[in-house]
């Protein structure tokens, strides 16, 4: 099942989003140089529940935000989300993905997200 739920490769549009919002919290050189290596990181598989947790965001729930609610009908449908774009730090930084995060986990908590990690 979970194949089906998630595209093999980051959408491309994800990458400018992941500078656009890394550039708020680190150099802009920097921001471009964490993109560039989450372009070429390999995906590995994390749980929706240990992302969220790490990050210490909280829970965008459905009807609390649009994106969230139009992710899990995208799933529904069948659709396939984009894998999420994660920089290790502390907290974990959602460079891209927070609502498919917040949306996977309202799901279920325990299902695996691929992500693309690195460090900053």
């Amino acid at each position: 099942m979970n194949e089906k739920i998630w595209l093999k490769e980051p959408e491309e549009h994800d990458f400018p989003a992941a500078e656009d919002y890394l550039e708020l919290l680190l150099p802009t050189a920097r921001a471009k140089a964490v993109v560039a290596r989450l372009r070429t990181a390999r995906t590995v598989s994390k749980k929706a529940k240990d992302v969220l947790r790490a990050s210490a965001l909280p829970l965008l729930r459905q009807q609390d935000s649009v994106h969230v609610h139009n992710d899990i009908e995208k799933v529904k449908a069948g659709k396939q989300l984009s894998p999420v774009l994660l920089v290790v730090g502390q907290p974990l930084i959602i460079a891209d993905g927070y609502h498919r995060v917040c949306a996977i986990y309202a799901l279920s908590e325990d299902t695996e997200i691929p992500c693309r990690l690195v460090t900053a």
